[in-house]
């Protein structure tokens, strides 16, 4: 093993034992490279005031050269902060903006240590990360039955993780936290479980409430304390979009302390947030009462991110942080939430107006992009083809029953439309 990812293994067990124990063999054999073109490039950047001819970019006049075509477009933003390679672990600026953005808005964070969030390409990347440092073979990966598809490629298929799912909602339909309990406690012989929590949750809009809340970090806590380690990963993707009286920050912060077993995560990103989903930014947010363990889990990400991807798009990281800290920007996001909220509010209505009948029930959704109708007459897939064939309107059959319907990207005016036409679909296909 590399002397360096020895070092940073003896740092995290010094420390925690419990957390190297979480660490796959990836994980464990991480590094970041103190020697090399990076590191002989950083000194040079600090020492080399004549000529330096360390890393692969090329200069004109002093600046990074470019094409005219190209500024012209981007004429706002100074070379500089385009055309170089942005560090492994993402632009500075950025990562001090985003974690004062975070504490803003998540008031249990008050007090609790974690990390600098490190720069990813989006969220999907985010939780690759995660899946290497921490998930191997065999491994369980402990997510809701209602989940974003995903999860299976980046920890079951690519990491071999055995995916255990449980109901997310209960008999009541609220979050179904005793599920996830059972789903937890199931794995006291291996020792090792990995949480996904998504909210608001993909596909279904859902986020519940603190008390909640309350009773997952309890369940996590108890598995803790029943000598499991758990990392939990907050998957934070559609964090901000809370239309009622649900949660209103991340869980992230209710963990962030709770149990030396416990590693809490945090996947979010500008992608949904901040509405530039090809700009592709996101971040990875680790939490623990020790410094030597941050340091060290954020070079073992800095050494997958050298290993994968080398660094993340610089002008996308440039256009998020001038957004971030343009007076501006506070009041267009509200602006979009309002829009984003009055959507969700009309479908709602809609749903809730009796005029469609017994053909469906809906899950119950109060956030995000997207609301799940469960389908009692006819199959998903055979609705799902129907509207797409017959009327052009495209929506996602999850499963038999289950049909997303993304209002995110439906004008409120034409969401009566969309659903009527559903409803056309459903009693066509099912005969009632």
């Amino acid at each position: 093993m590399n002397p360096l990812a020895q070092q940073l293994n003896e740092a995290i067990q010094q420390e925690n034992p419990h957390v190297y124990e979480m660490l796959s063999d990836i994980g464990q054999a991480i590094y970041f490279p103190k020697e090399g073109i990076l590191s002989q490039s950083a000194e040079a950047k600090n020492k080399a005031n004549k000529f330096n001819a360390t890393i692969g970019i090329a200069l004109e006049g002093g600046k990074p050269m470019h094409l005219k075509m190209i500024q012209d477009t981007l004429s706002a933003y100074q070379p500089k902060d385009l055309y170089p390679y942005a560090p492994p672990e993402g632009k500075p600026e950025l990562r001090s903006v985003w974690r004062e953005k975070m504490i803003e808005e998540n008031p249990s964070l008050k007090g609790k240590s974690f990390g600098n969030p490190v720069v990813t390409n989006a969220l999907t990347h985010g939780l690759s990360i995660i899946a290497d440092l921490f998930v191997g073979a065999g491994d369980s990966v402990i997510i809701p039955n209602k989940n974003w598809e995903n999860y299976e490629l980046t920890f079951g298929l690519r990491r071999g993780a055995e995916i255990v799912e449980y109901n997310l909602y209960n008999d009541e339909y609220r979050f179904n936290s005793a599920g996830l309990r059972q789903a937890l406690l199931a794995q006291k012989d291996k020792g090792k479980a990995v949480v996904v929590l998504n909210f608001p949750n993909n596909p279904t809009g859902y986020t519940p409430d603190k008390q909640d809340a309350d009773k997952i970090v309890a369940a996590i806590r108890e598995a803790a304390e029943d000598g499991i380690n758990v990392v939990v990963v907050a998957d934070d993707a559609y964090f901000g979009l809370f239309f009622e009286d649900s949660l209103q920050e991340s869980i992230f912060g209710q963990l962030a302390d709770l149990h030396p077993r416990v590693l809490a995560v945090k996947v979010d990103g500008a992608t949904k947030e901040e509405y530039v989903w090809g700009f592709r930014v996101g971040f990875v947010t680790y939490a623990s009462p020790s410094e030597a363990i941050l340091k060290a889990l954020e070079q073992k990400t800095m050494g997958i991110i050298r290993a994968t991807i080398s660094s993340c798009s610089h002008p996308s990281q440039t256009f998020v942080l001038h957004a971030l800290q343009s007076p501006e920007f506070a009041a267009q996001k509200q602006e979009k939430y309002e829009i984003m909220k009055g959507r969700a509010n009309r479908v709602k209505t809609l749903l809730d107006s009796g005029r469609y009948g017994d053909v469906w029930e809906y899950y119950p959704f109060n956030s995000g992009y997207f609301m799940c109708l469960k389908l009692t007459t006819a199959s998903a897939e055979s609705v799902r083809v129907k509207l797409l064939d017959s009327y052009g309107i495209g929506t996602i059959a999850l499963g038999e029953s289950d049909l997303r319907v993304a209002f995110s990207c439906i004008e409120e005016e034409h969401l009566e439309e969309l659903f009527d036409t559903i409803h056309k679909a459903v009693v066509e296909v099912g005969g009632k």
